[in-house]
């Protein structure tokens, strides 16, 4: 595991954080409606908590690629390997929805709620070159269960919990709070934070000054993406 990409403890804290980053964000935002028109009425009223949601959220769905890769290593080339692609491409679809609704709730700001629920309205479903993947979004999962335990990689359990991931909603503003997509993240959370642990205890620590240069980036890199 020391000689791969992204590495032990990308794919350690992809397993571990993924997970809890995705039901906190949807946690904040329960008890708003989960379609665009009341998702937007909420970034309304409560903008920052709705921004926070959705960071939360999207920063979910980028550290699962390396949890993704840590699975897919577990078997032998073959409907793991398969399935693990497919999700990492529906990944790329959800960063891509994620943008979108970042500039939804932009346009609130902008022209206000009723002008911008009617901007979404008119452009909802409009083509884009990532609804190629909408497929992969919803089967990856499952390949990449069935594959996993077809190499007995994982046991039943923990890979009915992975397929489950495959009923998040996906698209724009979707605030996926509904008790199907709740079932989802807890499954998800089940079939990667115990592999998670181990790939994080099974190795050497991190030298104190990469751990140093990690915790320093984080802030770095948020001030330079603020000063364009």
């Amino acid at each position: 595991m020391t000689n791969v990409i992204p590495g032990r403890w990308a794919e350690g804290a992809g397993l571990v954080l993924g997970p809890l980053l995705l039901l906190a964000g949807v946690l904040t935002r329960v008890g708003e409606d989960d379609f665009f028109p009341g998702q937007l009425a909420a970034y309304a009223a409560h903008p920052g908590r709705m921004a926070l949601s959705y960071s939360l959220y999207a920063a979910g769905i980028v550290l699962l690629w390396p949890a993704v890769t840590a699975l897919a290593r577990l078997a032998r080339p073959g409907w793991a390997q398969w399935g693990a692609t497919l999700v990492i491409l529906g990944l790329f679809g959800r960063v891509f929805h994620a943008g979108v609704s970042h500039l939804a709730f932009q346009l609130v700001d902008a022209l206000g709620p009723a002008a911008a629920q009617r901007v979404v309205a008119d452009t909802y479903g409009a083509f884009h070159v990532f609804k190629a993947v909408n497929i992969c979004v919803m089967a990856g999962w499952i390949v990449l269960a069935a594959g996993l335990y077809r190499a007995r990689a994982l046991g039943l359990v923990r890979c009915v919990c992975l397929a489950l991931a495959a009923g998040l909603p996906l698209g724009v503003l979707k605030g996926s709070t509904d008790p199907v997509s709740l079932v989802a993240l807890l499954g998800l959370a089940v079939a990667l934070w115990p592999l998670g642990w181990s790939v994080l205890r099974n190795g050497p620590a991190p030298r104190w000054w990469a751990v140093g240069a990690t915790v320093a980036f984080v802030p770095v890199a948020f001030v330079l993406g603020l000063t364009g």
